[in-house]
């Protein structure tokens, strides 16, 4: 039986690449541009000392090297990590992409794998 859009189960995370991309945003102050510091195909880690709410939704502005114009996707903030709580993540907010087309999607996680199979294993 097929699940449903409405069923709640957790999906499983995505392998995370360690890798810093410029990506901008919408914040109660405005305009923001900050860095993501780590990407799978399901999200990002923004650093940031002014995280947004959990759940607030986002729509982001993220540049791939080598494309031509950034790639626009909508996240929602599901967690946070706040400036002065240790913590083993630098303050900042973990965003999970929604609605994602399928290109969008495909790009991105060709991307993620092209820089794994690039860079020097840890």
């Amino acid at each position: 039986m097929a699940d449903s859009p409405n069923t709640s189960t957790p999906h499983p995370r995505a392998p995370r690449l360690e890798y810093e991309l410029p990506v901008a945003y919408r914040s109660v102050s405005g305009f923001v541009t900050d860095w993501a510091v780590n990407l799978s195909k399901g999200g990002l880690y923004i650093n940031t000392d002014k995280p947004l709410a959990v759940d607030t939704v986002v729509r982001l502005l993220v540049t791939l090297p080598g494309a031509h114009f950034p790639v626009e996707l909508k996240g929602r903030v599901t967690r946070t990590n706040a400036v002065g709580v240790p913590a083993p993540q630098s303050p900042g907010m973990a965003v999970e992409f929604l609605d994602v087309d399928e290109d969008k999607r495909t790009r991105i996680a060709e991307f993620v794998e092209r820089l794994r199979s690039e860079l020097p294993p840890e």
